[in-house]
């Protein structure tokens, strides 16, 4: 038996980001249609800031498939100069078990996070959106800024960081405006990206124009958070997954424990809009909110539209295994 062994270079060659946008918005789809199988992931956290993450996925039909990605985030990454998600993705006959790939982890995470905001951009921000901010100039803050593009070609897009030449650097790298401030960002933004590590809101609701939508990324654990209570509790808020953010979303627990807001101020997931099982915006003024934690179903996609591409492109090692 062989196995696929795809590098991060690989990877990188193989997902553009068009296609993971579309990719990204059929599995959420087919999620939202029960057609998918995915648990809650699990963490293991020992002391100190780095933590394992392992997301596994099921997918049945005619050729089904187990994913496996296990993941490493080691928050100190960033001054080392490497991505701080680390890991694999591993594909699995559905059938018979047997190991078909597996992938370099930290561009799969980088592309399809990016590209999933951009579908819930593309059916959540309110029609003419024009200027969108993106907070963090890091691996996320980088291809955030390449699925803005992708969906909103036209738009004006500021960037800020809490390190001002990293901003000025992929600002000027992606024709971008570089702002010296949060609230300079935001001034006016239809469309708001927040990509941070930060532990601590860096979003004000009083800086957040009416009918601007979030797409809320950064934090990914129940001990961080990117925006303030207010925004979450006057927001119109949908999940990738409502387990998910009850369990995981920092952003929401927090405004959970603060305003006493419950599950019910989830309007939807993102699949549920785009399987037409909800409308999603209902008004220009309304502001949209969707927290992004990354599902396994995603990494799942994204992996099986590189092990695709490979072989047909000739790309990757064979591995006896």
């Amino acid at each position: 038996m062989t196995v696929l062994v795809l590098s991060e270079h690989d990877v990188s060659s193989l997902l553009d980001m068009e296609s993971c946008i579309e990719a990204m918005a059929d599995v959420l789809a087919s999620l939202a249609r029960g057609e998918l199988h995915q648990p809650l992931r699990s963490v293991v956290k020992p002391p100190g800031g780095e933590l394992l993450g392992l997301m596994p996925a099921w997918r049945g039909g005619d050729e089904p498939v187990f994913s496996l990605k296990e993941i490493v985030i080691a928050p100190g990454n960033s001054a080392r100069g490497l991505d701080p998600h680390q890991g694999a993705v591993l594909l699995h006959n559905g059938t018979d078990g047997r190991l078909r790939a597996m992938l370099n982890a930290s561009p799969i995470t980088e592309i399809r996070t990016a590209a999933v905001s951009a579908v819930a951009t593309r059916a959540l921000a309110r029609p003419g959106a024009a200027v969108v901010a993106v907070l963090g100039s890091g691996v996320q803050g980088r291809s955030h800024v390449a699925a803005m593009r992708a969906v909103l070609p036209d738009a004006e897009i500021r960037i800020w960081s809490r390190t001002p030449e990293h901003a000025t650097g992929l600002a000027l790298e992606s024709h971008a405006t570089a702002c010296a401030s949060v609230a300079g960002a935001l001034d006016g933004a239809d469309v708001i990206c927040t990509t941070t590590s930060s532990r601590e809101p860096i979003v004000r609701r009083e800086w957040v124009a009416a009918g601007a939508h979030i797409n809320a990324v950064g934090s990914s654990v129940p001990w961080a958070r990117e925006l303030d209570t207010e925004t979450v509790v006057s927001s119109s808020l949908f999940a990738d997954r409502r387990e998910s953010t009850q369990n995981e979303a920092g952003d929401y627990l927090a405004a959970v424990e603060e305003a006493g807001i419950g599950p019910d101020h989830i309007r939807a997931e993102l699949g549920e809009v785009l399987a037409g099982l909800h409308p999603g915006r209902t008004s220009n003024d309304e502001l949209t909110l969707f927290k992004s934690l990354g599902l396994a179903v995603e990494d799942m996609a994204a992996a099986e539209l590189c092990v695709a591409r490979a072989a047909e492109r000739g790309v990757g090692l064979e591995v006896e295994f």
